[in-house]
C-alpha cells in the first residue's frame, strides 16, 4: 500500500514538472525496481537478524534453566543425605516448577529455530532473485539501448532517398569526367600549339649545331674526313632552311586561324 502511494506521488510530481516521459523511461523504471528489491532485501535481513537474536536469547534462557534444574537436583540430594527430607521436598517442588518453565521455553526455542531457518531460506531465495533480476535488468537495458540506436538509424534512413543519392552521385561523376576531358584537351592543345612546335624546332636546331660542332672537333683531331664534315655542314644548312620554311608555314596557318576566329566572332 505504501509503495503504491509513493509511486503515485512520484508520478504526480513528474506530471506537474513535465517529466512524465523521463519517469516512464525503461532505465528509470528498472533502476527504481532494483532499488526497491534491494531495500526490501535489506529490511528482510534486518528482520532475520532480530529473529536470530531472539532465538539466541531463548537459547541462553533455556541453558540457564537447565543449569538451575540440575543445581536444584543436587541440592535435593544433599538435603536427603543430611536427613532434611522436608527441605529436600521443597527443593524438588521448586525443581518441578522450573522444569515446567523449561519445557515451555524449549518449545518456544524450537519454534524460534524453525522460524529462523525459514527466514534464512527466504533470505537466500530473495538474494538469488535479486541477482537474477539485476542480470535481467542489465540485459533489458542493453535491449533498450539497441532499440534506441535502431530507431535512430531508421529515422536517419527515412530522410534519405535513393533518388537524391543517385543524383548527387551522377553529378559528381559527370564533373570528374568533364575535368578529366578538359585536362586531356589542354594537354593535347599544348602539344599541338605553336610554342610546342617551336620548342621542338629549337631542340632540333640545337642538336644540329651540336652535331656540327662535334664534326669540327673530330676533323681537327683527324678522326673525320673534311668532306664528311662539309657534307654534315651542308646537311645542317639544308635542315635549317627546311626548319625556317616550316616555321613560316606555321605562322601563316596561325594567322589564318586567328582571322577565322575573329570573323566568326
Amino acid at each position: 500500500m505504501f509503495k503504491a502511494i509513493a509511486r503515485f506521488w512520484r508520478y504526480l510530481v513528474a506530471w506537474v514538472t513535465g517529466k512524465v516521459e523521463q519517469l516512464e523511461d525503461p532505465e528509470v523504471l528498472l533502476d527504481q525496481a532494483r532499488r526497491e528489491m534491494q531495500e526490501t532485501l535489506a529490511r528482510n535481513r534486518e528482520r532475520a537478524v532480530q529473529a536470530i537474536t531472539q532465538k539466541n536469547l531463548l537459547q541462553a534462557e533455556v541453558e540457564k534453566l537447565e543449569r538451575t534444574v540440575r543445581d536444584l537436583e543436587r541440592k535435593a540430594e544433599i538435603a536427603l543425605q543430611q536427613g532434611k527430607r522436608d527441605l529436600a521436598l521443597q527443593i524438588v517442588r521448586e525443581k518441578k516448577a522450573q522444569e515446567g518453565a523449561l519445557e515451555t521455553m524449549r518449545a518456544s526455542l524450537q519454534q524460534a529455530i524453525e522460524t529462523v531457518e525459514a527466514v534464512k531460506l527466504a533470505i537466500r531465495r530473495q538474494e538469488e532473485e535479486v541477482r537474477v533480476k539485476t542480470a535481467q535488468a542489465l540485459a533489458m537495458k542493453a535491449r533498450w539501448k539497441q532499440a534506441q540506436i535502431q530507431t535512430a538509424i531508421n529515422k536517419a534512413l527515412e530522410g534519405m532517398t535513393m533518388e537524391s543519392l543517385e543524383t548527387s552521385w551522377g553529378a559528381a561523376e559527370q564533373r570528374i569526367q568533364r575535368a578529366e576531358a578538359e585536362a586531356a584537351a589542354r594537354q593535347e592543345m599544348s602539344a599541338q600549339s605553336l610554342q610546342g612546335r617551336l620548342a621542338a624546332l629549337q631542340d632540333a636546331q640545337i642538336d644540329h649545331e651540336a652535331e656540327a660542332e662535334l664534326a669540327k672537333i673530330e676533323e681537327r683531331l683527324g678522326m673525320r674526313p673534311a668532306a664528311a664534315a662539309n657534307a654534315s655542314t651542308a646537311n645542317t644548312a639544308v635542315d635549317d632552311a627546311d626548319a625556317l620554311r616550316e616555321l613560316e608555314e606555321l605562322e601563316r596557318k596561325l594567322q589564318a586561324a586567328q582571322g577565322d576566329t575573329q570573323g566568326n566572332a
